[in-house]
């Protein structure tokens, strides 16, 4: 019996940092706004880049994903979603963006498979 509740224990731990509250699912939102990351994404509808619930579904089991998609929000790319978006590249957001904003983005669309 201790081993199940110090094993939940554990488990609470690792996916707590995971789950995005209500109020920085807000904040998340309300920053992609001001970002202008909504032109071209929803939460979960496909735009012109792809929708951000299938992206944290997508990345919600690897561990390099979110180093992955900082960069790409800050450099700029194509080729992983090139069946969604049609070969649209994703545009550099570095420097407009400040890299901590575009920490706190990645942030918010991985958390979301975990609502």
């Amino acid at each position: 019996m201790n081993i199940n509740i110090s094993m939940l224990a554990g488990v609470s731990l690792i996916i707590w940092p995971l789950v995005v509250p209500a109020a920085d699912q807000a904040a998340g939102l309300e920053l992609a706004k001001r970002s202008g990351c909504l032109a071209c994404h929803s939460i979960e509808h496909k735009v012109v880049g792809p929708a951000w619930s299938e992206v944290s579904r997508r990345y919600q089991d690897d561990a390099k994903a979110r180093a992955a998609l900082i960069e790409k929000v800050k450099k700029g790319g194509k080729g992983n979603w090139s069946q969604v978006t049609g070969g649209v590249p994703m545009p550099p957001y570095s420097p407009r963006v400040a890299d901590a904003d575009i920490e706190t983005l990645v942030d918010f669309v991985l958390g979301l498979s975990a609502r």
